[in-house]
């Protein structure tokens, strides 16, 4: 559990009674910046929190996403945030530093932060920033710089034992937010509907939900990544199989990877974004359009569970707990091993069993309910 530090003064007292829906108090404008988390699947599972700071500052308010260049596009579509600002402290842009967000903060007035990464930068930013009301966890020693610190008193076995999307509600209640679903919200843009539509007559998709999406990759943790051997084997018997056609998702450091599959398979329902305009908008509007999303533990794992397409989800070191929403559809598949999860980004003994036992036979027999069941409802 966590437990809420006073310094500085109640939130309460200091925004509540500025929030358009406080009783019996002149409705006044707030600004507010959130420093937004640094991973796909991370600004994912904050949407829950974000919706419910919207909802709590009413539409009068500011609200200003600070987040990383590429995964600026995420949240488009969506009516929570009037601006987004790109941070990046080792970006080529100089727009992009520490020092240039320094002073476009100070620029500004602003009524409160809320920090969801736990850096210790991001904490110090808004400290030098002199925004008035701080919100973050105070760990990595960093509540010196926050004026509301929430305690993180788990041990190391259990720290990831509460879901993510719970970890980052705690933010939004301590700055005074009613309690929120924390159901996963994303939605598409025109822009990357027209571009998925030109994928689907480009690649000759079925547009009646018969495209199993999957994506191989899992960005900066290998021991979460199952063998893009498997992935392989699994879309030939996907195909083999069911109608079903399948498209391989990927991020510029996984094109090779997906166009081998492509060629290794030598079917035409098996096709890949490789040779694709990358775009989070294509990967939103083309991840909408499929029936089944497999993947990794990673960002579109995520992306396909905030707009409503079921997930088959491979975990190895992830705790399912890290994960948990019950407002998923979906099945995680995981072995039973001593060693997982291990919460590890490489696999520290080498052998990577958690992942390398998971056989894409094994795999597809679990999921094969989901194809036959969407299968039988379109018949229907």
């Amino acid at each position: 559990m966590t437990k809420r530090d006073n310094r500085g003064g109640g939130v309460k007292e200091h925004l509540l009674t500025s929030s358009p829906h406080h009783s019996g108090t002149e409705a006044k404008a707030v600004n507010i910046c959130l420093f937004l988390p640094n991973w796909l699947g991370d600004v994912v599972m904050s949407t829950p929190a974000i919706r419910a700071i919207r909802k709590w500052a009413g539409p009068q308010a500011r609200l200003v996403g600070i987040l990383r260049p590429n995964l600026s596009g995420v949240l488009d579509g969506t009516d929570w945030l009037d601006e987004t600002w790109c941070y990046h402290p080792r970006g080529d842009d100089p727009r992009w530093k520490t020092a240039a967000l320094v002073r476009r903060l100070a620029a500004e007035k602003w009524d409160a932060t809320v920090l969801f990464p736990n850096s210790w930068r991001s904490a110090l930013i808004a400290w030098l920033a002199r925004i008035p009301v701080r919100i973050g966890y105070g760990r990595h020693h960093r509540s010196k710089f926050l004026t509301h610190a929430l305690a993180w008193e788990h041990s190391r076995e259990d720290a990831w034992r509460v879901p993510m999307v719970q970890y980052y509600l705690r933010l939004a209640e301590t700055l005074g937010c009613r309690p929120e679903s924390p159901r996963l919200e994303l939605r598409t843009t025109p822009q990357g509907e027209g571009l998925a539509a030109r994928v689907w007559d480009d690649l000759r998709l079925p547009t009646d939900g018969m495209t199993v999406a999957m994506h191989v990759g899992s960005a900066g943790a290998s021991a979460k990544v199952w063998p893009s051997e498997y992935f392989e084997e699994l879309a030939r018997l996907i195909v083999r199989n069911t109608d079903h056609a399948v498209l391989l998702l990927c991020g510029p450091s996984e094109r090779s990877v997906v166009r081998r599959i492509v060629r290794s398979v030598r079917d035409p329902r098996v096709v890949s974004l490789a040779d694709q305009p990358l775009h989070i908008s294509l990967l939103k509007s083309c991840i909408s359009r499929c029936g089944l999303c497999i993947s990794n533990d990673s960002g579109p794992r995520h992306v396909a569970a905030a707009l409503g397409v079921p997930v088959v989800t491979l975990l190895g070191p992830t705790p399912e707990e890290l994960i948990d929403n019950p407002c998923i559809e979906g099945l995680n598949l995981r072995l039973p091993l001593p060693c997982a999860p291990c919460l590890q980004r490489k696999c520290e003994p080498g052998h990577h069993r958690c992942m390398r036992d998971m056989t894409p036979e094994w795999v597809f027999e679990r999921l094969r309910p989901f194809l036959l069941g969407h299968a039988s409802a379109r018949a229907a």
